[in-house]
């Protein structure tokens, strides 16, 4: 049975200022449960599409990136509307602006998005609620173990410059 895509999806921040459109299916789903996104979601968990950014398309103005840390003491560079404040997407460090990780609940039709796995469990709030189908870990995951074998492929496509802006990184004079 040949399924229709649903992609490209749109999204964007609560002023409509900020729009962009994800191409193609994101990498993985990830609904982190680290204390570190429940404080800077406020929020019980964070909700983000791993894709590559040269998928997602700014159809609007350009957000603003601020650097926020983050448990890895790396921190990430969240994209937000510079009128409403939404963060619309972050750059984590392992790859900085290489992936995005697109807030789930900014697309306009965030219920094609669920989780592919739920993360950092040991610290969820104990009332929330995982669905049994969803894997659930109690910290980070092996990506082998549970990527798709597409995503994976995407990820090896991708990792020569993700080792090439890490290079660049360290060579950076401090």
């Amino acid at each position: 049975m040949n399924v229709p895509s649903v992609f490209p999806l749109e999204g964007g921040c609560d002023c409509g200022r900020v729009r962009y459109r994800m191409e193609t299916a994101p990498l993985f789903v990830h609904c982190c449960h680290c204390r570190w996104c429940q404080r800077e979601s406020g929020a019980s968990f964070a909700l983000n599409a791993m894709i590559e950014a040269d998928r997602v398309t700014e159809v609007g103005a350009t957000p603003e990136h601020v650097h926020t840390p983050s448990a890895s003491g790396a921190g990430q560079m969240i994209a937000r509307c510079p009128r409403c404040r939404i963060a619309v997407w972050s750059h984590y460090g392992g790859a900085g602006p290489l992936i995005r990780f697109v807030r789930v609940g900014t697309l306009d039709q965030p219920d094609h998005l669920p989780p592919d796995i739920h993360i950092f469990t040991s610290s969820k709030q104990p009332w929330v609620m995982l669905a049994p189908q969803t894997p659930a870990v109690p910290e980070y995951y092996d990506r082998d173990v549970y990527w798709p074998a597409g995503s994976l492929a995407r990820r090896l496509a991708l990792l020569p410059q993700i080792k090439a802006y890490r290079a660049a990184l360290q060579n950076r004079p401090t």
